[in-house]
């Protein structure tokens, strides 16, 4: 997974994970001078971006490697609460598993476990050009 952060947006945001399974990922990104707005909290695109990747990692993971890729067709977020500062953790479920497109359930939660976003991602499952 370390060579998939490597000169990417999730290795500038700081984006680390904890667990990837089957229909599940998990995921931390820090709350410091890389994803604050300029009011001094997390910015919401910071969270979308996280929400988006462990989506699609969560997407890959459960796809034919040699025949398939993931792309994101649709994000939505819903901001609950501001963060000034720490790290936030998100966790990944697949709610739909088709042919052509997954749908994803993401919540990020403060370091206390308060919810602070959710969203929904959509997952297009494209073929791989030969």
């Amino acid at each position: 997974m370390e060579q998939l952060r490597k000169n990417t947006l999730l290795e500038a945001l700081g984006i680390e994970f904890v667990e990837i399974s089957a229909g599940k990922v998990v995921a931390t990104m820090p709350v410091d001078e890389r994803t604050r707005q300029p009011f001094g909290v997390l910015h919401g695109g910071a969270s979308v971006a996280l929400a988006e990747t462990v989506a699609s990692i969560g997407a890959y993971e459960l796809v034919d490697k040699e025949k398939e890729i993931v792309v994101g067709l649709e994000i939505n977020a819903n901001h609950i609460r501001s963060v000034r500062d720490g790290k936030v953790t998100a966790t990944g479920t697949v709610l739909h598993r088709g042919r052509t497109t997954m749908v994803w359930d993401i919540k990020i939660a403060d370091e206390k476990e308060r919810l602070v976003s959710v969203s929904r991602c959509t997952i297009a499952i494209l073929q791989k050009e030969r």
